[in-house]
């Protein structure tokens, strides 16, 4: 993002820069500042089934993603016809945003700060959610809890999985990072 030709970091990136890279070298005893866990992409996806017989539900989906997202969403359509489903190939299943930069690290502060909490009987996420190489998925049912959304105006509640791409060497690695911007694990 810039404003009048100057460069704007958002907070939590800036956050990180300053202040959790070195936590993050004294804590997991690092040589090099190049080790440092860093994010490398934000992916969120909304799987919508009724999409092949409704566009209209597949439409507010990818308005109401865009809107949280600030980032126009692309279709993800069926690789292979599945007739149990009654789905065809190529018919629209979805839609996904890959967010990088800044607009990954505002995302992640909203979501963090404004969004999780706002779940009703939040007790924090789950800290199993890692995979080998640390990416952490994280499934919401419903878009509603981000306050870009206006409660009035949605039609179809949908759910969303939100994959946070750590480039990391473990599991370790990953969680210390996403701890060190707050995210609220379970303990």
């Amino acid at each position: 993002m810039s404003r009048d030709g100057v460069k704007i970091m958002s907070k939590l990136k800036e956050k990180y820069n300053k202040e959790i890279v070195k936590q993050l070298i004294d804590k997991l005893e690092l040589k090099n500042p190049m080790e440092v866990p860093r994010i490398e992409k934000i992916v969120i996806n909304m799987g919508i089934g009724k999409a092949s017989e409704d566009i209209k539900i597949l439409e507010a989906a990818m308005g109401d993603l865009g809107t949280i997202t600030g980032q126009k969403p692309v279709i993800t359509r069926a690789k292979k016809a599945i007739a149990n489903f009654k789905l065809r190939q190529g018919v629209p299943v979805g839609c996904k945003v890959t967010l990088r930069g800044n607009r990954m690290y505002e995302f992640l502060d909203r979501l963090i700060n404004s969004a999780l909490p706002r779940i009703r009987d939040f007790r924090g996420v789950s800290a199993t959610a890692f995979d080998k190489q640390g990416n952490y998925t994280l499934g919401l049912s419903e878009q509603s809890i981000f306050p870009e959304i206006v409660i009035d105006k949605v039609k179809h509640v949908q759910g969303m999985d939100i994959v946070i791409v750590v480039k990391s060497k473990n599991k370790k690695q990953a969680k210390e990072l996403l701890s060190c911007f707050g995210m609220p694990f379970r303990s």
